[in-house]
């Protein structure tokens, strides 16, 4: 039997870009999840014209993270990608993903930077920052990530628990990545390449939310570390 698929779309006023997003799902996509964030525009309703039988959530609090989190709660599929409402994200990919996981992946990331993937997106100051942030992950972590600050990515439900997502805001995606490799998940990177939003303007702030990352990579770091002693000391 084939594992059912959910997919998670964050959205805050992004009525403009869904028609676009969900004409790029597959017609094998068994759930989607929309988490609104109180959109003030019409998102839900134009999601729920364009896909009969979606799911809809609302955002109780603020931030990506959070949104993300909520709308993995809500999933009720084996495996769960994870999109973005700006038409970025290419769902025609979402095939990719889901090979990698049924072929013996527990994680399955999206990469700019492999063979195969790009971005029309990036700046030079977001690459030199994600590089640099994703040099340090691989050092602390033993990791050998391309690219740690990218929203594409796919997993299977049964380690939500294992993941213990935490966090409001972009450094969601950081979060995952560190706490799949701390976990001794197998991690699988497929290439993907970023589109343009098509309608909008982002949230993203390259320096506030990669200072976010930066202190969720250390802060992560001696949470590893901590945890033996702390084992140790309950030992004792």
């Amino acid at each position: 039997m084939n594992p059912s698929v959910t997919v998670v779309v964050p959205a805050m006023n992004e009525a403009d870009n869904l028609p676009h997003v969900f004409a790029t799902l597959p017609t094998w996509i068994d759930e989607v999840v929309l988490v609104d964030g109180n959109s003030t525009d019409e998102t839900v309703a134009v999601a729920r014209r364009l896909r009969p039988g979606l799911r809809v959530v609302t955002q109780t609090r603020r931030g990506k993270g959070n949104a993300l989190i909520e709308g993995f709660a809500a999933a009720t599929g084996d495996i769960i990608v994870m999109i973005d409402a700006d038409g970025s994200t290419d769902g025609h990919e979402i095939a990719a993903f889901v090979e990698e996981l049924e072929s013996g992946a527990d994680f399955a990331k999206g990469s700019r930077y492999l063979p195969g993937g790009g971005s029309d997106d990036i700046s030079p100051l977001r690459s030199l920052g994600n590089r640099t942030l994703t040099a340090l992950t691989n050092l602390l972590y033993g990791t050998r990530y391309t690219d740690l600050c990218y929203g594409y990515n796919a997993f299977w439900a049964k380690h939500l628990d294992t993941l213990a997502l935490d966090c409001d805001g972009f450094e969601i995606e950081t979060l995952m990545n560190v706490r799949a490799a701390r976990a001794g998940l197998s991690i699988a990177e497929v290439p993907s390449h970023e589109r343009l939003r098509i309608h909008g303007e982002s949230n993203l702030h390259a320096v506030r939310d990669g200072w976010r990352v930066l202190r969720t990579i250390l802060r992560e770091r001696v949470r590893t570390t901590a945890a033996p002693q702390a084992e140790l000391a309950l030992a004792d």
